[in-house]
């Protein structure tokens, strides 16, 4: 008798456990979930930091390499190999990778809401406002033309609404956090291009999320649009239980974490948690735990530290660690295999016609409106393209929910990839902001007129160059009632991957320059050293900020010379001493930094080497008492250091001592005085007015010194070790004084051998360079050494 067999159950695999016995045990560690997924982090995020290093030459943002790395890693190609996937990325192991990718957005997001500023958005002019709802429904409306083709061809099966939605929201976000980067990569970040792509991109970022909230009520498995109603009624709920119930105790954290104080770990942890219940309660509500995380980001209080302590807390670990996991996850469900045949590849360009055609040509047309130069426009409407992390959320939810399948997915992805991949290209391209300032006179220290304003741009790196810059600037202020002193206090600060889209904008200001605080309350302490100091004295001081690239920071100081019409630029030499008097170098990239602004400077350069100038703290006037060393071996160099000396000289607490070398006929110079008999005309035009000086001052002096071989030099530099600073001419024609070839050629031979440890450890040095309008600042060649070492550096810093 035949017997009807039983249907036989679905055979689940058994859930990893967590760790192994380890491989004495004989049992493979990647058969277990923490050891596959530290090999699974270690994987990711080195091989996304090999292609970003890759794309740098290209000034791509990382999210690009980011993108290109997860989809490389999927089925497109590395994925291809099914023993691969079996190994590194089985399917047993996504649902562990999946929800570690998921928390690490969820905080990113959490990030993001942060650098977002509802009272900016609020400020935001009419123009922007309207550039912004331009950029957005223009693509909206033309992807309901591209949904319509592609539910007809590739994507059929799913509801009319929920596809065209998502479309929509597809080609019509701008990445906020990705136009940031590349507006200070560009440092366009402040132009008036800068400023409209930014206002507009906020605004974007939030109608995007609430399209992005509505597209995914309406794509829940349930068919009922009253569900969908309810869902967006709880989600509406949510907004105001946000903002008032949970911003008031946010804002009591905020408060109570005042300047200067550290921010308790408790208002830390009870911050980030709120973060995990809001995505909780927004998860549960059906509108993606993402959600929560983003409101609660944009409700937590701007001012004060709370919001960038935050921001420090976990920046690094979610941008660096988790946040490739999200883009190796949705790579993994990228295959650009899917796209075959004359169709899909049609469908493609398509899609990426109707992306930028939508945004370009909305936003080109409304600002022109506006008056908007055309080609300022343009680079607008190419900004307003940039599509990024939002965009693959978007393309995430919309495959998890089954409203995009495979090859739509793929599509788009693409779409994605190539929109921000020609952003930055295209904007170098075609807007090309003006740099250059008014022309000027006063670009050196030595001038006919005294009485003139002396404008110095002393750059800085960190607090510990500020006591040595003041004490040097209260020594150069001289007496002059006309001749003023004007400095610009500038820090100079990394533009590193983690620096933050809020941090960058409100640390910059005017035409994509540095720009001068002016925020009322503004308790940084490099500010308040220099207000402080500019109170008590009557030289006006500006403190300003440059963020760039270090590859790039020269192009931000020079520019800023220009255009403050500076007539010097003071650099932090590339090292400091440490306590046992050794030099330490910060790295090479300061090296270059200081190199180039040298060969491109506007104005005269000097190289400051602090060795202590005054001590670690700012010195009272009545206290100065520094004794100043001028070496002087006939130069333009020579002369323009000798210029600045005469004006400390006129600091009662400065004794001014000149060192005037002479050569005897038999020594030979290195480099060799060029033009002699020019040069030592011009050179004995500043003897004399020297010695007119040191007849009416008891405090300056010069000693006469026949130059017959480098030990006349050093024994003489050796009897004035104990000065307080040398003033020293780059290029002063003096052979060199040590065996050993220099490091540092920037400083000269002069420079070179008063800066190493081998000569004092309490004297600071001051290596100057003159401005020479003979020669395009922008061509002048440091050294052969110098110029190699740029061109090998310019691709990898």
């Amino acid at each position: 008798m035949a017997t009807n067999a039983a249907p036989t159950a679905p055979v689940c695999s058994a859930p990893m456990k967590a760790t192994s016995n380890g491989a004495f045990q004989k049992e493979n560690p990647l058969d277990f979930a923490l050891p596959l997924l530290i090999v699974q982090i270690i994987l990711v995020v080195s091989f996304t930091r090999l292609l970003a290093f890759l794309l740098r030459p290209l000034r791509q943002p990382r999210v690009i390499a980011e993108i290109i790395g997860g989809i490389l890693l999927g089925p497109s190609a590395l994925g291809r190999y099914q023993k691969f996937l079996d190994i590194i990325f089985p399917k047993k192991s996504m649902t562990v990778l999946d929800t570690l990718a998921n928390i690490g957005l969820l905080y990113f997001l959490f990030l993001v809401g942060l650098e977002l500023d509802i009272r900016a958005i609020r400020r935001t002019g009419t123009n922007s406002l309207i550039i912004a709802v331009a950029g957005i429904s223009l693509p909206f409306i033309l992807g309901i033309g591209a949904s319509v083709v592609l539910r007809s061809t590739v994507n059929k099966g799913v509801s009319n609404i929920v596809f065209l939605v998502f479309m929509g929201v597809a080609l019509s976000i701008t990445a906020f956090p990705v136009l940031a980067r590349i507006l200070a990569e560009l440092k366009l970040l402040t132009t008036d291009v800068g400023r409209i792509a930014m206002s507009a991109a906020a605004v974007n970022d939030v109608v995007a999320w609430i399209l992005l909230a509505l597209a995914i009520a309406l794509s829940g498995s349930d068919s009922s649009y009253l569900v969908s109603v309810w869902v967006l009624l709880c989600g509406t709920a949510f907004i105001v239980f946000s903002i008032f119930v949970l911003k008031p105790i946010l804002s009591v954290m905020a408060r109570r974490s005042p300047e200067g104080e550290p921010v308790k770990e408790l208002y830390i942890c009870i911050t980030l948690s709120i973060v995990l219940a809001a995505g909780l309660i927004t998860d549960i509500i059906g509108i993606h735990a993402l959600f929560g995380a983003f409101v609660v980001g944009i409700i937590i209080p701007k001012d004060g530290p709370f919001a960038g302590v935050l921001i420090e807390k976990i920046e690094d670990l979610v941008s660096g660690l988790f946040l490739p996991l999200y883009f190796a996850s949705s790579g993994l469900k990228t295959n650009v295999a899917t796209i075959e045949g004359s169709q899909s590849w049609g469908l493609l360009v398509l899609v990426i016609f109707t992306a930028c055609f939508g945004k370009i040509v909305g936003t080109v047309v409304l600002a022109m409106l506006f008056k908007v130069p055309f080609i300022e426009a343009l680079a607008l409407g190419v900004l307003m393209n940039t599509k990024g992390l939002v965009e693959l959320i978007v393309l995430n939810i919309g495959k998890d929910r089954k409203v995009l399948n495979d090859q739509t997915f793929a599509i788009l992805v693409l779409m994605a990839l190539f929109t921000t991949f020609i952003t930055t290209p295209i904007v170098m391209a075609v807007y090309k902001p003006a740099r250059k300032g008014k022309p000027y006179k006063n670009r050196k220290i030595q001038r006919q007129d005294l009485d003139s304003e002396l404008r110095v741009l002393a750059c800085f790196h960190s607090t510990r160059n500020i006591p040595t810059l003041i004490n040097l600037i209260e020594s150069s202020r001289g007496t002059r009632k006309k001749g003023q002193l004007c400095i610009y206090a500038m820090h100079l600060m990394e533009l590193s991957e983690r620096s933050s889209a809020i941090s960058m904008i409100h640390k910059a200001r005017k035409n994509g320059l540095p720009f001068w605080n002016k925020k009322p309350g503004d308790q940084n302490q490099m500010v308040i050293a220099f207000e402080a100091y500019q109170q008590l004295r009557s030289v006006v001081i500006r403190p300003m900020t440059a963020i760039s690239p270090l590859n790039s920071i020269h192009e931000d100081i020079c520019t800023s010379a220009d255009r403050k019409r500076a007539a010097l630029i003071i650099m932090p030499f590339h090292k400091h001493q440490r306590v046992d008097g050794t030099m330490e170098s910060l790295g090479h990239s300061f090296h270059l930094v200081n190199q180039r602004v040298l060969r491109h400077a506007p104005c005269s350069v000097g190289i400051l080497v602090d060795r202590g100038l005054g001590g670690t703290t700012q010195v009272v006037a009545s206290e100065v008492s520094y004794s100043v060393v001028v070496p002087f071996f006939g130069s333009q160099d020579d002369r323009e250091a000798l210029a600045y000396g005469m004006r400390m000289a006129e600091h009662p607490g400065i004794k001014l001592t000149l060192l005037k070398f002479t050569p005897k006929p038999e020594t030979a110079l290195n480099p060799p005085k060029a033009d002699m008999g020019a040069e030592s005309k011009k050179d004995n035009e500043i003897f004399s007015e020297f010695l007119n000086l040191s007849k009416s001052s008891e405090s300056v002096k010069h000693e006469a010194i026949a130059m017959g071989s480098r030990e006349d030099v050093i024994a003489a530099l050796r009897s004035m070790s104990n000065s307080t600073l040398f003033l020293v001419g780059r290029t002063s024609p003096a052979m060199p004084l040590s065996d050993r070839s220099s490091d540092c050629p920037e400083l000269g031979h002069v420079g070179s051998y008063l800066a190493s440890s081998d000569f004092s450890t309490t004297s600071s040095i001051l290596v100057i360079q003159q401005y020479d309008p003979s020669i395009n600042a922008m061509e002048k060649p440091l050294d052969d050494i110098n110029e190699a070492s740029n061109k090998t550096m310019s691709n990898g810093v």
